[in-house]
């Protein structure tokens, strides 16, 4: 859901949005968040990097602001940097991965137009899991790849992260 009224850049950067809103063109983007199985899963991914952290030389982040073109933020659940981190409080760079997680509300077109985004600003890894369904795709510009084997993987393979290890977490 978006607010009716344009808001200017300097005014997104210098709010605080309770939960963080993604900006497009002028326009605050609500995201969908607060429900449990949302947040559970996004805690196991971000521990699971969290663990091997040294092991893949990579970091995560929940939430964090990206800069992915002049006047569009997105916020994905879960992000993936290469080590060192980067110094900037607003990433730049395109991340090594972008992670969504769904919830109920989230819709094919909007979802869509967020990994748009992503691919544009040159993400070579876009990740969704679905608490409710149980399954994982990796996002391409050919399309969107089930993991029908259970196994989210990285286009360089560098990354195999099993989808039932994380999904645990909401048992």
């Amino acid at each position: 859901m978006s607010t009716a009224a344009l808001v200017s850049l300097q005014e997104y950067l210098t709010t605080t949005y309770r939960p963080d809103c993604d900006y497009v063109d002028g326009v605050l983007l609500e995201r969908n968040v607060g429900q449990k199985d949302h947040s559970k899963l996004q805690g196991a991914v971000l521990l699971w990097f969290y663990a091997r952290r040294q092991e893949l030389r990579l970091t995560a982040f929940v939430e964090q602001r990206i800069q992915v073109s002049t006047r569009r933020f997105r916020i994905p659940d879960v992000c993936v940097l290469n080590l060192p981190e980067p110094d900037e409080q607003i990433f730049i760079q395109p991340p090594y991965i972008c992670i969504e997680v769904l919830s109920p509300e989230d819709t094919v077109p909007r979802m869509q137009e967020r990994f748009d985004d992503y691919l544009a600003m040159g993400v070579p890894n876009i990740w969704v899991l679905d608490p409710a369904t149980r399954r994982g795709w990796r996002i391409t510009r050919e399309g969107h790849l089930e993991a029908l084997d259970g196994m989210l993987r990285t286009s360089d393979g560098r990354v195999e992260m099993r989808i039932a290890d994380l999904l645990a977490a909401n048992d």
